[in-house]
């Protein structure tokens, strides 16, 4: 019994760690396209996630699907500040 719980739980473990690679290859770093502390993340003047203060930040990014960011106007992959 113990055993079958051990690969279970190894196997869901496995599941799991390849979703998470599949949705990062899946998504791109959008920049000047967020709102004001919507943000995933940043290239300089705070740390990360939310701390955004202003719309569109240039060096401010959120994570879209690959892909739509170029479709978005003023949407970057690379930050512009």
């Amino acid at each position: 019994m113990m055993k079958n719980a051990i690969l279970v739980a190894s196997a869901l473990a496995v599941a799991l760690s390849m979703l998470s690679v599949a949705r990062a290859q899946e998504t791109e770093q959008c920049y000047g396209v967020a709102k004001a502390g919507q943000n995933d993340c940043k290239a300089g003047g705070h740390d990360c996630k939310g701390q955004s203060e202003t719309d569109a930040d240039p060096d401010s990014f959120v994570l879209l699907p690959v892909g739509t960011c170029k479709k978005i106007d003023g949407g970057s992959l690379t930050p512009q500040g």
